[in-house]
């Protein structure tokens, strides 16, 4: 059965910015996508998720890029933001009959840009870049829903923060 996925859209430059270094180091085989901020990961393909998503009223998000994480075999940007957190939340209640088990945990919201890779990998890209991280801005403007593919995902629709 088909399932959606949704995330946060981010400004074009930091979307660049993190597209960038994940096709520098995410493993070409592998890379299906853009750098992407996930929300839900497993969602049915159904109106009603539709409809909870269009009404979804929210100012434009500005968010802040507070870390550089080694995540193990890979590497992550970790984001915080209450009101991003907020509409996850609100989301979440409304999705609670549907979510996985992996959308059940605590949210942590995060870019991945490298992935899969061996851990002295993940450790030596970590250290490469983390000396000179500095926590910055970036602006989410809305939420992109996305049917998963086994792999790659297409999008379905983009619900603009307003």
């Amino acid at each position: 059965m088909s399932t959606f996925i949704l995330t946060a859209r981010i400004d074009e430059i930091h979307q660049s910015f993190f597209d960038d270094l994940r096709n520098m180091h995410f493993p070409k085989e592998r890379n299906f996508l853009r750098a992407h901020l996930t929300l839900f990961h497993t969602l049915p393909k159904t109106a009603e998720i539709l409809e909870v998503l269009q009404s979804v009223e929210k100012q434009p998000i500005v968010a802040t890029v507070s870390s550089l994480k080694n995540i193990g075999h890979g590497v992550a940007y970790f984001i915080s933001s209450e009101q991003l957190e907020n509409v996850h939340r609100k989301l979440k209640k409304n999705f609670e009959q549907y979510l996985s088990l992996q959308d059940q945990q605590k949210f942590k919201p995060h870019i991945t840009i490298q992935n899969k890779v061996r851990s002295d990998q993940a450790k030596s890209l970590f250290d490469q870049l983390n000396p000179s991280f500095e926590p910055f801005e970036i602006t989410i403007s809305g939420l992109d829903l996305w049917l998963y593919l086994n792999g790659p995902w297409e999008h379905t629709k983009y619900f603009p923060f307003s």
